[in-house]
């Protein structure tokens, strides 16, 4: 299987793990999950799973919108996730995912765990 990263093209850690990537010789597949609407519920609860994180783990808790919003709330994970798939820009990125595990990839070395 190849590679997929989340990427965000205007965020400097979703650019260095793109880059990180591309210096091994990986040429992933990239999905703009901003622009893309790459993610259904049931998609992002199975990343979620690759990732073997709960969705308020992914949550970018410096965001401005999740501060207003969301912060403080109590909500199940099925709550979390249909506030994720639809405020996507509150998902960290980038995200790194083949043969069935994912990582985040806001630290560049976590991807080694792929490689």
């Amino acid at each position: 299987m190849s590679y997929k990263i989340y990427h965000n093209t205007r965020c400097k850690k979703s650019r260095a793990g793109l880059q990180y990537l591309e210096e091994k010789g990986i040429k992933p597949i990239i999905v703009e999950y901003l622009k893309d609407q790459a993610f259904s519920e049931k998609s992002l609860g199975d990343l979620l799973v690759k990732l073997a994180l709960k969705p308020q783990e992914i949550i970018r808790t410096q965001e401005a919108d999740y501060k207003q919003k969301f912060k403080g709330k109590e909500l199940s994970d099925k709550e979390w996730i249909k506030i994720l798939v639809e405020n996507p820009k509150l998902i960290q990125r980038p995200i790194v995912e083949k043969d069935g595990v994912a990582v985040l990839g806001d630290v560049v070395e976590n991807i080694d765990v792929l490689l």
